[in-house]
Parts: structure tokens; sequence; C-alpha cells
């Protein structure tokens, strides 16, 4: 059983709720940061032919610009936003488990001092 898992049996149903949300709120922004990145990428492409076509017409390793970046370049960028999106969320999850770890360690603390 995960670290998460332990601290989501430990919740009431209402705080369970709130830590769902907390969580779904904090990867949905990360989720349109990597995806507004993704998007510029995908449209500056077709902006940068259009207003620069003697840049993009420019020959390295063989290919004109804009085919290097978009058969060579662009599907890495694509992984590396993906693993970018992964580990941050992951670290997302991680974080909100251990401020509740210390949110009920801290509880059960004052709880016992009161007995």
């Amino acid at each position: 059983m995960s670290e998460e898992a332990n601290v989501a049996g430990a919740l009431t149903p209402q705080a369970r709720a709130e830590l769902v949300q907390r969580l779904m709120k904090r990867q949905a922004g990360l989720s349109l940061r990597v995806a507004a990145v993704f998007v510029v990428l995908l449209i500056g492409i077709p902006l940068f032919n259009l207003y620069a076509p003697e840049k993009a017409a420019t020959s390295e390793f063989g290919f004109t610009f804009a085919w290097l970046f978009l058969g060579v370049v662009f599907f890495p960028i694509t992984w590396l936003l993906s693993a970018f999106f992964v580990t941050r969320s992951d670290a997302l999850e991680a974080e909100i488990a251990r401020s509740e770890r210390e949110h009920l360690s801290t509880a059960k603390s004052a709880e016992g001092a009161k007995s």
C-alpha cells in the first residue's frame, strides 16, 4: 500500500475529498502549463515558416530548419514535456501526502497531550 493510500485511509470522507480536490487543482494547473508549451511549439512552427521563410529554408545537417525541427527535435521535446509532467505530478502527490501526514501526526500529538 502506498504512502498516499495510507494517508487517505486515515482521513474522514470530507477531508479525503478536499485532499483530492487540492491535488486535482494543482495537477490541472500543471497540465495547462505543459499544454501551453506544447501548443506554442506546435503553432510556432507554421508561424516561423510564414514570417521567416528564408530562415526556415536554411539547411542544417542536410535538412531545412523547419524539417529538422519537425522530424528530429520535436519528438524528443514531447518526450521531455511528458517526463516533466509525470515527474512533477508524482512530486505534487507526494508533497500533498507528506503535508497530510504531518497534519495527522500533529493532530494525534495534540489529541494525546489532551488525554
